[in-house]
């Protein structure tokens, strides 16, 4: 058989593992090394695996994901995600669906100090379900004002999903998170929008609020100063070159740890299991990373990602198409398989194409993120 051949073969076995509910890190871990071996030898795939693996966990540019996780433990742990949603409710609970566009604006304004689509849902839904239960919202609108706001985590910076892709392809991570600013708050304002209409069309869905006083409204505004703060201390200083992506991920894990001391919000008990849910969520994310790595030194030695890239390249079809159905592959398969995953088992086939058509690396890096996290919300994944 040749190495194409094998690299065919590869992937449908790894759907097959992936169907199979085995873990999406085992699955790549499992389908390179073997098909590594088939296509060199068993003694080569041995030694690949034992590099990549050394080298994701020994790398330099991956400790920012545990240190922005860190900064949304802390944050969520200290209580911002809780000031966060009562400043929003003040502001937005009169309106229609106002509980459901708090949640919205309290996940875009949380995701800026997160990282983590997920880890901001699993917040907010803690937060915020049992305020819009107790004011007899539909539930279909709260969960999907929770599941679509968590999302947006993945838009804005500082996004793991956009730090896992700039280190994949070499792309600068500063540049992938300013791009995402304005996308992030174009779609949070979307939502905002179609929860309105709804509540206006059927006001059941989510009765109003009790008016807030403006003494009310201002006041609950001190509860958004510190992630304002942290957000413009973070993102600025890359920007401005004054600190690394890393080091903006310690500074601002250092200044919610900081905010949250002067505020006496975080207990020694709180403290640790910020560092548990930390370890726990980074380790995750590493040996996925980990695992597509393998499966990468796999693809590459078969040649896939660039007899695809020269295929797709070849085909009579103008760009716009071909970017079209790789928007239409991502929607697809962000509905099977999670986001993060998504992204590290595709880069390495799709990146070339990108490229060889030649359109921006960034705004590629930018649609990712936002078809995949529609996908993560599609049907059966919500």
């Amino acid at each position: 058989m040749t190495p194409e051949q094998i690299g065919i073969l590869g992937c449908v076995a790894l759907v097959l593992l992936l169907c199979s509910s085995v873990p999406v890190a085992v699955a790549m871990a499992i389908v390179g090394f073997v098909g590594f071996a088939c296509v060199v030898n068993l003694h080569a795939a041995t030694s690949m695996m034992t590099f990549e693996l050394y080298k994701t966990f020994a790398s330099y540019s991956l400790t920012v994901i545990p240190l922005f996780v860190l900064m949304g433990q802390i944050a969520f742990h200290g209580g911002i995600s809780r000031r966060l949603f009562g400043a929003a409710y003040h502001w937005l609970g009169p309106l229609p669906g106002g509980l459901a566009m708090a949640t919205v604006g309290a996940c875009t304004a949380f995701g800026a100090i997160c990282g983590s689509g997920p880890a901001t849902t699993a917040t907010m839904a803690a937060v915020a379900l049992p305020e819009m239960r107790r004011y007899q919202y539909s539930m279909e609108l709260a969960c999907g004002a929770v599941a679509s706001g968590g999302t947006i985590g993945m838009m804005i910076p500082p996004s793991v999903v956009f730090i896992v892709y700039a280190i994949m392809t070499e792309q600068s991570i500063g540049k992938l998170f300013i791009s995402g600013i304005l996308p992030g708050l174009l779609t949070a304002l979307l939502f905002c929008l179609v929860i309105y209409w709804q509540c206006r069309r059927r006001p059941e869905l989510g009765p109003r609020a009790p008016a807030s006083s403006w003494k009310d409204k201002i006041l609950s505004l001190r509860g958004a100063w510190e992630t304002l703060v942290l957000f413009v201390a973070v993102m600025g200083g890359m920007f401005y070159g004054f600190f690394t992506p890393t080091e903006g991920a310690a500074i601002g894990a250092a200044g919610t740890m900081l905010i949250t001391a002067l505020k006496r919000s975080l207990s020694f008990k709180t403290l640790v299991q910020s560092f548990h849910e930390t370890l726990r969520t980074s380790c995750m994310v590493m040996i996925i990373v980990a695992g597509a790595a393998v499966f990468g030194r796999f693809l590459a030695i078969t040649r896939i990602p660039f007899a695809t890239a020269t295929w797709l390249g070849g085909l009579a079809l103008p760009g716009w198409m071909v970017i079209g159905l790789i928007v239409v592959f991502y929607l697809i398969a962000g509905c099977f398989v999670d986001a993060l995953a998504l992204v590290l088992l595709t880069i390495p086939i799709f990146y070339p194409v990108v490229l060889n058509l030649g359109y921006d690396p960034i705004w590629f890096g930018v649609m990712i993120v936002l078809v995949t996290q529609m996908g993560v919300i599609t049907p059966p994944c919500c």
